[in-house]
């Protein structure tokens, strides 16, 4: 997309995929609608303050596998986890610690030696960086807990209608995943693929979404998103100078991607599944299932065919 206008198309632009990591700019994207509403004071604030107990509920369809089962969870209740603001779930920066839907956060992406899983020290938040999906997902139950609703209807009331995407997306969480709000059974969505869930989305609604990142929260004459939230968002993170909000990945010194200019950012997910924008050029491109090694390459020959006369 160029100046808000599709310019070029290949494959099936319309096809619903799994995007895998782009999910994360959906899920900190209804944080961000939550903290231009005033749900969240401040970013600084200790998410501790905003989740009560959470009460466990089964899918609707096996209610009855938790008669007599009265479970609450305390996502936030350590003492590490109650340091915690929104800030460094944002970031990744968290070192969040527990298990949340059966997956405990030392099994994602890892490191060293197995019996350091769960005995090494935390780190102070906000003093390293770490890709992590289980805290990510402790994000989204804690946005669920703010909203008190499903996450992917605040996005779509809020957003995804509003930018003119298709009814096809889906947005989706574990099999285990339900908590109740309000007397609901209500379904706290995944941040990613892994182990499921995640966002199944086309390539249109994707451009669409990456055109108002491009635009600053704008769409047409209605400010969705507020220009504060994307300025935030591409702040980078002290820890992890080339990451703003989950997931604006940004083009810091042009390591990234040396071919682009430094102002370009991108919606980024395995695949590799990216959403690139660029504001020096008013340009949105959506490429899926490329090699990442290839990604350069790639946006190389977008830029020298965009700045031919």
């Amino acid at each position: 997309m160029r100046g808000g206008y599709v310019v070029a198309e290949w494959g099936d632009p319309e096809r619903v995929d799994m995007t895998f990591s782009v999910t994360k700019s959906f899920l900190s994207t209804t944080v961000g609608l939550a903290f231009d509403r005033g749900l969240i004071r401040s970013l600084d604030d200790r998410v501790r303050a905003y989740v009560g107990p959470v009460v466990l509920a089964a899918r609707p369809d096996r209610s009855a596998e938790r008669v007599g089962r009265a479970e609450l969870l305390h996502p936030f209740d350590t003492p590490h986890n109650r340091t915690i603001t929104w800030d460094h779930l944002l970031r990744q920066t968290s070192d969040w610690e527990g298990t949340l839907w059966g997956k405990p956060e030392w099994a994602d992406r890892p490191t060293g030696q197995p019996a350091e899983w769960t005995t090494r020290p935390r780190k102070a938040p906000g003093s390293a960086y770490e890709y992590n999906d289980v805290r990510v997902n402790a994000l989204a139950l804690a946005a669920t807990s703010v909203w008190r609703r499903p996450l992917p209807q605040v996005l779509r009331e809020q957003v995804m209608d509003p930018i003119g995407a298709s009814p096809t997306w889906r947005w989706v969480g574990y099999d285990d995943s339900w908590v109740l709000l309000d007397g609901q059974a209500v379904q706290s969505v995944s941040g990613g693929g892994h182990w499921g869930g995640g966002m199944f989305i086309s390539a249109r609604d994707m451009a669409r979404f990456g055109l108002l990142t491009l635009r600053r929260g704008r769409w047409r004459d209605r400010q969705l998103l507020s220009e504060e939230w994307v300025r935030r968002a591409l702040t980078p993170t002290p820890a992890q100078t080339d990451y703003g909000f989950m997931n604006w990945f940004l083009n810091t010194d042009r390591k990234r991607w040396p071919s682009a200019p430094a102002t370009a950012f991108a919606h980024l997910g395995n695949g590799t599944n990216i959403v690139y924008v660029d504001p020096e050029h008013d340009l949105v491109a959506v490429v899926r299932w490329i090699e990442n090694g290839a990604v350069d390459g790639f946006l190389q020959r977008l830029l020298a065919a965009v700045e031919k006369p």
